[in-house]
Parts: structure tokens; C-alpha cells; sequence
């Protein structure tokens, strides 16, 4: 009876390792399939550390059943040694292992942080294109300053070209994500935070926030759009054509507190936008 429990103990521990690597396998965990250059240097550095944690953590849960089966109370046979003080195996161990695997993860992380600086251009053979990004309540806007658009809820680029979003907020401080590409960076009042993100290919991929902001919080998402470089130039021309007018007494009223925004199209009457939404909340220089 005993070696049956152990078996089943064994069998059951194998069935949920399973289950897992299945739902794993067969779902779309965004943050595992990702489909741009950033999202897939993350996605091996977030492999590389679980990897890494696991040769603890794996050890610890075996031989903390292990020790609690075998020196069980009604186990007579186990040897009690109170006086057992030192031993250099175990001590290494138990502090050189973690020891080591610290060192590498801290390694990993120095080289992964300065690789992965959102602050860092991406550098490619294309033009990189510029996307001011606003996080208001609650909705995003995207305002395109160099095609002269905007559009609420909704952003769309040319594959393979780098992006340069730059990032503030007129609202509480939020956090602008869109897994498939890469990590989330904060939006906040009066600063402008930047992000380089790059789609390897084209597809819809959804963003979102990160930081919960409140009431309209989970109808804060949007659609990213990765298009063709032709696809990408037909749809600008086609929202300059059929958009609405964002004059600054047009942003004041989207501005206004609103949940489960549809998408808007904008023809951007009001170049510097982006710059007196940041300026807005900045002290007045002396």
C-alpha cells in the first residue's frame, strides 16, 4: 500500500505537469507567441529565468516530500542524528547552487535590461515612423504627426518598420501594452516616456492597459494593426479624406471621462497637440 501511494502521488504530480505543458500548447498565451523582434527577446529571457528558478525550486518540493515520507513519525528505521552539525556536500548545495543561479540570472539581467531599453531605437534598413500615444479616461488616442491623423482606439503601421511611440497621459497615470510586441511603459501626466516596439508581420494584435485606472478600466483596449507598407498608405489617405477634424476644442470634449470608446479617425488640425497636453501640466517656468 505504501509504494501504491507513492506511485499515485508520482502519477498525479505527472498528470498536472502535463495538463499544463497541454493548455500551454494549445492556447494562445500572447506573451509566448509573440510577433515582433522585442516581444521575442522577452519571451526568451522570461523562458531563460523560469528555467533557471525551476533547478531550485523543483529540488526543494522533491525533497520536502521526500523528508516528510521518510522520517515520518511511524518510520522507526530512519536514523536521528541531533548531533550532526556540518556537512561541505549539503552546504554547498544549498548555498552555492542558488548562489550561482543568482549570479547568471543577475548577468542576464544587466545585458537584458540595456539590450531591451525601451528607450533604445530600434535600428533597421526603414525609416522608423513616429506615434504619439495619450492615454486618456478611458480610451487611447494615437496621433500621427508627421501623416497629420489621429484615431481613437485603433493604430495601425507598416511591418518590419520600426516604431517610436512617444507616450504621455491626460488622465491618471496608466500604462500603454501591447504583449505580442513587447512590454508595457507607463503613461503619466506631464512626461513624455518613449517606447521602441517593431511587428515582424502583419496582423491585428491587441493592446491594452496595464494599470488599472478606474471605472472604465476593462473597456480600456484597442486594436494594433500591422500592415503592408501600400495597405498602411492607403488607409492614411483614406482617413484624411473621410476623418473628422481634431481641433483643440474637438480633444477637449474626447478628453472628457467615456468607456467602451469605438474607433474614431481624426485629421489633426492641431499640430502640437501631443506637446500642450504635456506642457499642460508642467509648472510655468519663472
Amino acid at each position: 500500500m505504501k509504494k501504491l501511494r507513492i506511485v499515485v502521488v508520482i502519477l498525479l504530480l505527472l498528470g498536472v505537469a502535463a495538463l499544463a505543458v497541454l493548455y500551454i500548447s494549445t492556447h494562445d498565451i500572447v506573451v509566448l507567441n509573440p510577433k515582433g523582434m522585442i516581444g521575442i527577446k522577452e519571451r526568451h529571457l522570461i523562458i531563460t529565468a523560469s528555467l533557471l528558478m525551476l533547478l531550485v525550486v523543483i529540488p526543494v518540493f522533491i525533497f520536502t516530500w521526500f523528508f516528510a515520507w521518510r522520517y515520518r513519525a511511524s518510520n522507526e528505521k530512519a536514523r536521528h542524528e541531533p548531533d550532526w552539525e556540518h556537512n561541505n556536500i549539503a552546504e554547498f548545495c544549498w548555498w552555492g547552487v542558488p548562489l550561482i543561479i543568482v549570479v547568471i540570472l543577475g548577468v542576464i539581467t544587466w545585458k537584458s535590461s540595456h539590450e531591451l531599453n525601451p528607450f533604445k531605437p530600434i535600428v533597421t534598413g526603414k525609416a522608423p515612423i513616429t506615434i504619439q500615444v495619450v492615454a486618456l479616461d478611458w480610451k487611447w488616442l494615437f496621433i500621427y504627426p508627421e501623416q497629420g491623423i489621429a484615431s481613437v482606439n485603433f493604430v495601425e503601421f507598416p511591418e518590419k518598420t520600426p516604431i517610436n511611440f512617444e507616450i504621455t497621459a491626460d488622465a491618471p497615470m496608466n500604462s500603454f501594452w501591447i504583449p505580442q510586441l513587447g512590454g508595457q511603459i507607463y503613461a503619466m501626466p506631464a512626461m513624455r516616456t518613449k517606447l521602441h516596439l517593431i511587428a515582424n508581420e502583419t496582423g491585428n494584435f491587441r493592446g491594452a492597459s496595464a494599470n488599472i485606472s478606474g471605472k472604465g478600466f476593462a473597456g480600456m483596449t484597442f486594436t494594433a494593426k500591422s500592415s503592408t507598407q501600400e495597405d498602411f498608405d492607403r488607409w492614411v489617405q483614406k482617413v484624411r479624406q473621410s476623418g473628422k477634424s481634431l481641433t483643440l476644442s474637438e480633444y477637449k470634449q474626447l478628453a472628457e471621462p467615456s468607456e467602451y470608446n469605438p474607433v474614431v479617425l481624426y485629421v489633426l488640425q492641431q499640430k502640437d497637440l501631443f506637446d500642450r497636453i504635456v506642457m499642460k501640466y508642467r509648472a510655468p517656468s519663472q
